[in-house]
């Protein structure tokens, strides 16, 4: 266990699992709300906050600037109910100026998302670093925990998996999204229900020829759907080699994350590349150009805001000929469009994970723990925050955010 920093020994003992955002937030909030008490944070992995280190392309989304509590809570697929009352403890501003006060200035780019302004996440982990280094919190990596129990005078035995022991009065479980071992099992064992872990936040793989050939086209509004279901999702579409991607696919893909599990990943797609048009005005749009474009090719005259390659490769895979001049546009020309501009139908065939989240749905079952103070229904003196639990955002920020309100709402109860 290599031991990054130490405090002076106390009689009260506070333990946090994993040191991520939550864990780490957690720290800090516990050690500055109870100096006397004695903070260590045990992760697994060799360094801490590798999730900040990744986020946003190595920018670090750290949150989103969207300042109304009841309005966030509408990003989170699951958890939005349960998060009203901690965002109004702890919301997107207040991380802001949480930041802000401690030297780190936070920018807002034109979808919302917030970073810091250096556009570097090691801004952040320093910040955080120093923090826990101020506050005397003690940083242990390659402190892997793989069993939790507790004794009967209510304290919480860690075993580590090279055997050694430590002991907590309190416990902090902030560990990420629980994968089927040891600590899953006992947590289990003290009796807390774990919804299963499936991803969310992912891209479609489809392997269509036409549509790889595109790879690198943005599309900057577009509307896009399970066939099975009809639950869809609107925003911003990015043809990749493998597939779709971009805001419209990573909201359906968390939207629907247990429901796509269950289809094994593999479903029909329905894309609508010009939802800003009804059946009616698109038909419209082909009659002007019949008029006003007669001698151009149908190929090279796309309706705005289809970007050109796309506009072409779609009247070719519809099966109009995108070389026949608008002059000879007919009625079943229209009708292909018409169906492969609104109902575009694509063969999904797996999935990939966005390179800049990596987000589970599943986790602690929300009923089974107290949003005011982030401890447990069924366990006193254990707390959990972050991803452990059965909660998760969309892409932006929303999922830093949860991290750092649980974190912070669970900091300051634990040493209270």
């Amino acid at each position: 266990m290599d031991t990054i920093d130490t405090n002076e020994s106390s009689n009260f003992e506070i333990g946090i699992i994993g040191g991520g955002a939550a864990g780490i937030f957690a720290a800090i909030a516990a050690a500055n709300s109870n100096p006397h008490a004695k903070v260590t944070v045990y992760e697994k992995g060799r360094s801490l906050l590798s999730k900040v280190r990744i986020s946003g392309g190595g920018r670090c989304n750290v949150t989103h600037a969207c300042f109304d509590p009841k309005t966030f809570c509408q990003s989170y697929p699951r958890g939005s109910r349960e998060l009203l009352g901690p965002f109004h403890q702890f919301q997107a501003s207040d991380t802001v100026e949480w930041f802000e006060s401690r030297g780190v200035v936070l920018k807002t780019e034109a979808d919302g998302r917030m970073f810091p302004t250096t556009d570097s996440s090691q801004t952040i982990i320093d910040c955080l670093l120093q923090e826990c280094r101020n506050a005397g919190v003690t940083l242990a990596n390659n402190a892997g925990v793989v069993r939790v129990e507790r004794d009967p005078d209510e304290r919480f035995h860690l075993e580590f998996g090279d055997g050694r022991t430590e002991v907590a009065d309190r416990l902090l479980i902030a560990c990420g999204g629980l994968k089927p071992g040891k600590l899953h099992s006992s947590l289990e064992g003290l009796s807390h229900t774990l919804e299963p872990a499936v991803p969310s936040l992912f891209t479609f793989h489809i392997d269509v020829p036409w549509l790889r050939d595109l790879a690198g086209v943005s599309i900057p509004d577009s509307r896009v759907a399970i066939a099975q279901s009809k639950k869809g999702q609107a925003g911003p579409l990015l043809i990749t080699h493998w597939g779709l991607s971009g805001p419209a696919i990573l909201k359906l893909s968390a939207w629907e994350a247990r429901y796509l599990y269950q289809l094994d990943y593999q479903f029909e797609l329905i894309v609508d590349w010009l939802p800003g048009y009804s059946e009616y005005e698109l038909k419209s749009q082909c009659a002007s150009n019949k008029k006003l474009h007669a001698a151009k090719q149908i190929g090279n005259t796309p309706i705005s805001p289809i970007p050109s390659r796309l506009w072409e490769a779609l009247v070719q895979a519809s099966g109009a000929s995108p070389i026949k001049r608008w002059a000879e546009f007919s009625r079943d020309d229209e009708n292909r469009i018409g169906q492969i501009f609104k109902y575009c139908r694509l063969p999904v065939t797996g999935k990939s994970m966005n390179k800049e989240e990596f987000v589970t749905c599943g986790g602690v079952r929300l009923k089974e723990v107290n949003f005011k103070t982030m401890q447990s229904r069924i366990v006193p003196g254990l707390f959990l925050a972050g991803e452990v639990l059965d909660i998760d955002g969309i892409t932006g920020g929303f999922n830093f955010q949860a991290a750092w309100t649980t974190g912070w709402i669970a900091g300051m109860n634990l040493s209270s």
